[in-house]
């Protein structure tokens, strides 16, 4: 890899660690979401039941560790970790961007996990915009190999690359090249934002491209372009990282568009998910997946048993909001009625 790649996977842990890289003003939307409380649930809190099946594993909860970080010695120390408490935890897990180790093999060890967690479900990660640099569909299978994946995601971070120096410009004719990859490639391809939420087009794109899923990872948590400016060498990447701080399509209003334009496709939130109630708001509101990145990767820092007390934690809001709002289990929480939206003051 690149002492540039290098660099820049080690300041982006370091800035997300260090510095607030949050949206200034816009939020992900949930907040607009309310159970409607119930006194009388006739529900056993011990007996809630936050199991589901996703892409044909079964999984304890719907809660997913998103793509974060590889490439360095760092960074597979914290995939490990992450990795043995998600499956402790019957949960799943994203690896970040498997281009280091596509380029640069010697650095495969810092995404592989399986040792730790053989029954994980786990996503391989590639930037899409990889494949107008030459990669194709070997390269996506290779990433999926390497580390024993489920499922690869191709992740989408155009304005991201945008207001990065060294970023990657050329967006063009990406679609019909990740159709190619869903046809060829015999693990399911999930697309993900990295931020900025999917929209109705690009979902409708996506679902007929052949996709298995979309991660909308919406607006309101870490706003990459704020990552950027943190890492920006002059005043003119700096002003127009800056300009971006709040762009984008809030977490619960991407999860309405994508399912709306394409029903019947499994679709994963994340994007500034705070907690276990924001989880079940996100799967009230349909989701299969709820990913949240930030509080985990604190907590890898410290170590496994600090990764799996907060797992245990969003899991135990989960499973009270589940009490509280009358749901026993996944199916009742998506029934209409269980939320409100606020702005609407309608059932959800």
């Amino acid at each position: 890899m690149s002492g540039t790649h290098a660099r820049r996977k080690a300041d982006h842990i370091r800035i997300n660690l260090e510095e607030d890289v949050a949206f200034p003003r816009l939020t992900t939307g949930l907040e607009h979401y309310r159970f409607v409380h119930q006194a009388l649930p006739e529900l056993d809190l011990g007996a809630i039941d936050t199991g589901l099946t996703v892409l044909g594993k079964r999984l304890a909860a719907p809660l997913l560790i998103s793509s974060m970080t590889g490439g360095t010695a760092e960074a597979a120390v914290i995939n490990r970790t992450l990795a043995a408490a998600a499956e402790a935890a019957g949960i799943a897990m994203g690896l970040g961007s498997q281009r280091a180790a596509i380029e640069e093999p010697e650095q495969a060890y810092t995404f592989q996990v399986r040792e730790v967690a053989p029954t994980l479900l786990l996503f391989a990660n590639l930037g899409a915009v990889q494949l107008n640099k030459g990669y194709t569909v070997a390269q996506c299978r290779r990433a999926v190999e390497m580390i024993g994946a489920d499922a690869l995601i191709l992740h989408l971070n155009p304005l991201q690359e945008a207001v990065q120096a060294d970023g990657d410009h050329d967006w063009s004719g990406l679609l019909a090249k990740i159709e190619g990859v869903c046809r060829a490639l015999a693990q399911p391809v999930v697309v993900k934002e990295v931020g900025w939420g999917i929209s109705a087009q690009a979902a409708r794109q996506l679902a007929a491209a052949g996709v298995a899923a979309i991660d909308v990872a919406g607006s309101g948590g870490t706003s990459w372009t704020e990552v950027e400016y943190h890492r920006a060498g002059t005043a003119q990447l700096r002003r127009l990282a800056r300009a971006f701080a709040d762009w984008g399509i809030p977490t619960a209003e991407s999860l309405r568009l994508v399912q709306a334009a394409a029903p019947g496709l499994a679709v994963f939130a994340s994007g500034g998910l705070r907690g276990g109630i924001d989880l079940a708001k996100c799967v009230a509101l349909g989701a299969d997946l709820g990913g949240m990145a930030g509080p985990f990767l604190k907590a890898a820092v410290e170590g496994v048993e600090a990764v799996a007390a907060e797992i245990a934690a969003v899991l135990r809001e989960m499973r009270v909001a589940m009490f509280a709002a009358g749901a026993g289990n996944v199916a009742m929480l998506r029934q209409p009625g269980r939320l409100i939206d606020l702005h609407h003051q309608e059932e959800a």
